[in-house]
């Protein structure tokens, strides 16, 4: 399947519209809809659905933009690299990251690796889930990620890199923002801002609420940390974040330790395999950063 299809396909199921489409892409409307047919013969299945007024994507067709962007956006990031690597530098490694790393163990990465990678170009994909960081680790999207155990792939290793503690964030007027700590059974009648439930953190939040007798309620799902705590400040629930969060974000905000709070580890993962010296060297540069010696699974 052509690269040159595909971005004619998502700019026709982006626009709806053949004769926009073509405007978009700077071509006459009768080559396009050719192409589009070929794409189709191609594939043996119909994208679109064509009336006199508009165009509609098919289940297939919705499949595919999904795909097609994503090719798109990574053909797009190999060229970036070639030339970068063309241009100078030493090497590109692709890192992933866990939201919640953004605020203590990131600026450290990337201060050490500025300091004895000079010549690395570092792709910083940030916000990210663990388990997606996972599956782009085993593809091959990902060289490298900062996440947050446990991993279930059996093809990426990781070795830790610190220990957090699950903490409370509370708006400032909030009932609690007196207490200077928090047990966990003062939470039980209280809205949740939660990290998805793919995401580790909430996983071990909602184990750490079930073992106190109760079910978080949840009031709003934010996917990044920072989200999160913007919902906070607003008032719409609380959260429950690890301690490299526990920074002065936000004058609404405030946070407080929570008693026999469990752990929420932080580690760097890689795919299980990998020895190529960039992601070698990088591993050694984050081993070094660690408070305690990290181990691997």
């Amino acid at each position: 399947m052509e690269t040159r299809l595909l971005r004619y396909f998502v700019a026709v199921a982006e626009e709806r519209h053949f004769g926009r489409a073509a405007e978009r892409l700077h071509m006459a409307q009768p080559p396009l809809s050719q192409q589009i047919k070929q794409l189709e013969e191609q594939l043996g299945t119909k994208l679109f659905v064509r009336t006199t007024r508009k165009v509609d994507l098919t289940p297939a067709g919705e499949l595919l933009l999904t795909r097609a962007r994503a090719l798109l956006e990574e053909h797009t990031q190999l060229a970036r690299d070639v030339r970068t690597v063309g241009d100078g530098a030493s090497g590109v490694l692709r890192l992933g990251s866990t939201g919640s790393a953004t605020y203590r163990i990131m600026p450290k990465v990337i201060a050490a690796t500025t300091e004895h990678m000079p010549g690395l170009q570092l792709n910083v994909q940030g916000e990210m889930l663990t388990p997606e960081m996972e599956e782009a680790l085993a593809e091959g999207r990902l060289d490298i990620a900062i996440l947050r155990p446990p991993v279930h792939n059996d093809e990426v290793e990781y070795s830790l890199l610190e220990k957090d503690l699950l903490a409370v964030a509370l708006p400032t007027g909030h009932r609690l923002a007196s207490h200077e700590v928090i047990d966990i059974q003062e939470l039980r009648t209280e809205n949740f801002i939660c990290y998805p439930a793919s995401s580790a953190v909430n996983t071990i939040f909602v184990e750490t609420c079930r073992s106190a007798g109760f079910i978080p309620r949840t009031a709003q799902i934010a996917r990044e940390t920072s989200t999160l705590l913007t919902f906070v400040a607003a008032g719409l629930g609380i959260g429950m974040v690890p301690t490299s969060n526990y920074l002065p974000h936000s004058e609404r905000i405030i946070f407080r330790p929570l008693r026999n709070a469990p752990s929420v580890d932080l580690a760097v993962a890689w795919k299980l395999g990998n020895q190529s010296p960039l992601v070698q060297n990088f591993l050694k540069l984050c081993t070094n950063l660690a408070p305690e010696e990290g181990h691997s699974e």
